[in-house]
């Protein structure tokens, strides 16, 4: 009886020790999508002279969703540690800026289409991805959240649109670029493009 007891004391510390993140990384992409859906929705922010006021409500809500770090490094992927901490710094902040020119419209643009949430795969105690879709009226959208846990949050650090990776798909970019030009070169360009915009 003593030895069951011990067994069963045993199983208990350890399902309990067990870290439960199931449902949190839905959640929390849940949540700021529906904060972004309720800026975007907001008849008070429909006037064009509220665009740059949306712009920072959105920007708040990117800064709390968003790796940033994670985003960056792994764009870059091989070439981060070619750029210097300074360099690695304002890659971050130019990022973030080249991302928001190339794609704040098209969340502007949003008409109230459905957003469904429908599936959380936990990869390992510290990724997961997060399944949701747009679904219009002539076609759903497949958008996957990729997740890291840092410092007990979930946040993103890759969001892959109809199967493509912006990960990916900056770090292409990003590599033809770094095979011909220093990593101050790529800051340039960045740089120029932030402005040009």
């Amino acid at each position: 009886m003593k030895k069951q007891f011990t067994v069963l004391s045993i199983l208990i510390i350890f399902v309990l020790s067990i870290p439960v993140y199931a449902g949190v990384p839905l959640n929390t992409v849940q949540t700021n999508v529906n904060n972004v859906l309720d800026i975007l929705r907001n008849p008070k922010l429909k006037a064009e002279s509220a665009k740059e006021i949306k712009k920072e409500k959105l920007r708040v809500i990117y800064k709390s969703m968003f790796d940033e770090f994670e985003f960056s490094k792994r764009t870059l992927a091989r070439n981060w540690n070619k750029f210097n901490l300074t360099q690695q710094k304002e890659f971050i902040g130019l990022f973030e800026q080249v991302l928001e020119k190339s794609y704040v419209d098209k969340i502007l643009s949003y008409t109230d289409q459905k957003i469904e949430f429908y599936k959380e795969n936990i990869l390992s105690e510290s990724q997961a991805e997060i399944q949701t879709k747009i679904i219009t009226s002539s076609k759903e959208i497949p958008i996957f959240y990729r997740m890291i846990l840092k410092d007990g949050k979930w946040k993103v650090y890759d969001v892959v649109v109809e199967n493509v990776s912006l990960v990916q798909n900056y770090r292409t970019q990003f590599n033809d670029i770094l095979g011909k030009n220093t990593p101050e070169q790529l800051l340039e360009i960045l740089r120029k493009k932030v402005k040009a915009q």
